[in-house]
């Protein structure tokens, strides 16, 4: 991809009202790491960890935080912001619009839509798409190749539908969504009941619904609701790979990271995030702003603002104060194994003295 921005179109972007500091004439024509970084290259500094790699950067423009204090090299400008990450995030966002091609409102001859499905003039059906019986599209919709929508489904306003996603009958997906390659939005929730010797399935007759400005990455699957609805709250963002079973509530403005696995019935408040490859039990309640980190097992409930990590779910405290000890053990062992020996050396001792003052008595 190639792309050229002046440094005026860049602080339009960003902010005009940012803090100058040098001066570089040229234009932009790319984004690179402050290591890899050369000349015509911008380049941004959002974590301290990296403060060693601003001085020797040969990008042409950085983002830099307010309180930077450092001066550029000759030719170098750095751009003062309150949040540098966010800058780039703003100017990639332009970067990303304008090299996708231009969305064109109307349905592709390969795709099918039922002629009881009502598909806004303003939306965009890709080649092979299935928008099926009864099925509602909203305005400026856009629904990627072999994207498929089923029975009763809708789909809000301006919501991208990448490819090879699924959304199931009767689901209905809130406006300003985004729903990455591979998705499946209401698939069969995981319910069986052991009778006569066998697992009997039991029939999911609920939906998924998805509130405004929320986010599915590729490959998650949310499950259907064995009744009533599984939900996702207004601006809750999901990473790819994600599990989210049956009858979930999730509320808003969780982060929901990779390969994390939220079982059936559990509810989230809002602000809840859970790093990657964590797990929460069914059936719980998960309190506003906890968070869980990485690779944790959530098996109770948590209160709200809540920290938990590990395989038992520990507080970060108690996560931290095992840890350390987990470190000792070696030594530990060594040190009872000594005391042991003592003690076991004190008895025979003992019962030798006991054993000689009773033969001379």
């Amino acid at each position: 991809m190639s792309f050229t921005y002046s440094v005026k179109r860049i602080l339009e972007i960003v902010g005009r009202d940012a803090e100058l500091v040098g001066e570089y004439k040229g234009n932009i024509h790319g984004i690179a790491s402050l290591s890899a970084a050369a000349e015509g290259d911008l380049s941004f500094f959002g974590n301290i960890k990296y403060s060693a790699e601003v001085p020797t950067s040969e990008a042409s423009v950085l983002f830099v935080p307010e309180k930077y204090s450092e001066a550029p090299r000759a030719g170098q400008l750095y751009i003062k912001l309150e949040n540098p990450s966010f800058a780039l995030a703003l100017l990639c966002r332009d970067i990303e619009q304008s090299l996708q091609p231009k969305v064109v409102p109307g349905i592709h001859p390969t795709a099918y839509v039922d002629e009881e499905a009502v598909v806004s003039p303003t939306a965009s059906i890709g080649p092979f798409c299935l928008v099926d019986q009864g099925a509602v599209i909203g305005d400026s919709v856009v629904l990627k190749s072999h994207a498929s929508i089923g029975r009763y489904a809708e789909v809000g306003d301006e919501t991208s539908v990448f490819s090879q996603v699924v959304i199931s009958d009767y689901c209905k997906i809130g406006v300003r969504n985004r729903l990455y390659q591979g998705c499946v939005i209401g698939s069969d929730g995981y319910g069986y009941e052991f009778h006569e010797g066998v697992h009997q399935r039991v029939p999911q007759i609920g939906n998924v619904v998805t509130d405004s400005d929320v986010d599915i990455g590729a490959n998650t699957t949310i499950d259907r609701a064995r009744f009533g609805s599984t939900l996702i709250g207004q601006g809750t963002k999901i990473d790819n790979q994600v599990q989210i079973a049956h009858n979930v509530q999730i509320g808003r403005n969780c982060l929901l990271i990779a390969q994390t696995g939220i079982s059936g019935s559990s509810v989230l408040g809002d602000d809840v995030i859970i790093a990657g490859q964590a797990g929460v039990a069914g059936h719980l309640t998960i309190g506003s702003g906890a968070i869980i980190a990485g690779g944790a097992a959530v098996t109770r409930s948590l209160a709200p603002k809540e920290k938990v990590r590990g395989a038992n779910g520990d507080s970060f405290s108690l996560y931290g104060r095992i840890a350390v000890l987990q470190r000792r053990l070696p030594e530990l062992f060594k040190r009872f194994s000594k005391l042991e020996r003592n003690i076991e050396a004190l008895e025979k001792n003992h019962s030798d003295n006991v054993e000689h003052e009773t033969k001379h008595t």
